[in-house]
């Protein structure tokens, strides 16, 4: 497959700069592949196309204040680091702005009082840097006061006092992200309360996401793309709950791409499990820790997940290669179409759909 084949026409002006007013008040594309049916709905009626007995499985990593400026010693020179993820220790692998200035070596600090200062230790992967911290007390605390919320390249803004909740799920607990599982921003406390009241179980699993969120795909075919490796982990409880929805042959929905990556990684298939029809032998996810560069692309037949709430995405881009293989590329593309006539908002501020 070529990456033309994942192209389409996006306006500017389409690209959300903000969050809605409310979480849920972003608008709702529901397309049904049964039928083809596209509906042009409200998140907040998002337990509408719930029932009784689904099991919706959620990413709870954290975003964490990761775009840090700061001045090089010695020059003054201003520089910018965005933290990536963490190598060992205080060491972590960090994409630098501009990146000629900084060398082994070279130091920086990031207030006026010293409270976090960085010193670059070598050269990481693709132009990265592998830093590594000093700082008084926490570091995490240390980043909450110093650091930015790390908004995508799209939102050409600087990051204000109110991403620090609304670039942050409800539900999010553990940290180490650095963008949000966007589809998840959708929901409240109450929506997730009423889709409990009605029956539908909530897994959460934890997957960090990384530096492969703002890396482009620049392969033309699509088979030669290599994902980068984000840490991910799913807890017994969430195996359990996932896992008896799968032997009961309840209907398993994914919030966002993140939480479909998590759940597929982990998948095996267990011939000894009973199914509620008394056969043995089905898919089921594995406990634990572990580290995946799974590429879901049209082919790939998939293992636990039946349904996907999901954000509008890039062009080109592996996370629309990723609803594509669960739904047919040409329609997907169509219904992408509808949602530029439509003028629906797109990408991590913006509207929702849900393929059922």
């Amino acid at each position: 497959m070529n990456i033309k084949d994942f192209d389409y026409h996006l306006p500017e002006r389409l690209i959300a700069q903000k969050p809605a007013d409310k979480r849920d008040a972003s608008r709702l594309l529901v397309v049904d592949r049964k039928t083809g049916n596209i509906e042009h709905r409200h998140f907040y009626e998002i337990t509408d196309y719930l029932r009784e007995g689904d099991l919706l499985i959620l990413n709870d990593s954290r975003v964490i204040p990761a775009r840090l400026f700061g001045v090089k010693d010695g020059t003054g020179a201003k520089v910018e680091f965005l933290l990536i993820r963490r190598t060992e220790g205080d060491r972590w692998e960090t994409m630098v702005r501009p990146g000629r200035r900084l060398k082994p070596g070279d130091s920086v600090t990031f207030s006026e009082d010293p409270l976090l200062a960085a010193k670059i230790l070598d050269y990481g992967s693709d132009g990265t840097r592998i830093v590594e911290f000093s700082y008084d007390g926490i570091f995490m605390e240390r980043l909450e006061e110093i650091g930015s919320m790390p908004l995508p390249p799209y939102i050409q803004r600087p990051s204000e006092e109110e991403d620090r909740e609304r670039y942050q799920t409800v539900y999010s607990r553990e940290e180490g992200s650095v963008a949000a599982p966007t589809a998840g921003l959708h929901f409240t406390k109450e929506l997730l309360s009423e889709a409990e009241q009605k029956g539908v179980e909530l897994a959460y699993v934890t997957l960090h996401v990384g530096i492969g969120t703002f890396r482009p795909v620049k392969c033309e075919t699509v088979e030669e793309h290599s994902m980068h490796f984000e840490e991910y982990s799913v807890s017994e409880k969430a195996a359990e709950l996932i896992n008896r929805a799968l032997r009961e042959g309840r209907r398993v929905i994914s919030v966002g791409t993140t939480s479909v990556r998590t759940a597929e990684s982990a998948a095996f298939f267990d011939e000894n499990a009973v199914r509620a029809d008394g056969g043995r032998g089905c898919w089921q996810v594995r406990p634990g820790e572990g580290s995946t560069d799974i590429f879901i692309y049209p082919g790939y037949e998939f293992k636990i997940i039946d349904s996907l709430i999901t954000n509008f995405h890039l062009p080109k881009s592996t996370l629309l290669m990723l609803i594509s293989a669960l739904y047919d590329r040409e329609k997907i593309l169509e219904v992408y179409e509808e949602a530029v006539k439509e003028e629906y908002r797109f990408f991590s501020y913006g509207d929702a759909m849900i393929i059922l």
